[in-house]
């Protein structure tokens, strides 16, 4: 399988009520998130991901974290774009839609 092209890199994605960072390790297909403003504040992990490129640079981008919770990213890194699907252990159902910007690379 080829390397995620953002791996080393860091971005922010910004949906409103919730701001995260995902860090890409440069390294494997696995990534560290954070939540670093919205009601979930605080919250991070690390975690495995699965990735495939579609047509015009948008990316999907889907994980499962250890709580049960299921997260896919579409995202196009070009035009600064993300929408996320989530679902939590509780079936709660959340689609959200914002901006996607980098940050300093992983050192």
């Amino acid at each position: 399988m080829f390397a995620f092209p953002f791996a080393g890199r860091t971005f922010e994605v910004d949906y409103g009520d919730l701001v995260a960072t995902n860090a890409y390790s440069g390294e494997k297909n696995s990534l560290t998130y954070e939540i670093t403003d919205g009601p979930l504040k605080g919250a991070t992990a690390g975690v495995a991901f699965e990735w495939k490129e579609l047509d015009g640079g948008t990316y999907v981008i889907s994980w499962q974290e250890a709580d049960g919770s299921t997260v896919v990213h579409v995202d196009n890194f070009e035009r600064g774009s993300s929408l996320t699907f989530f679902t939590t252990p509780q079936s709660d159902f959340y689609r959200l839609s914002g901006t996607l910007r980098p940050l300093a690379d992983q050192k």
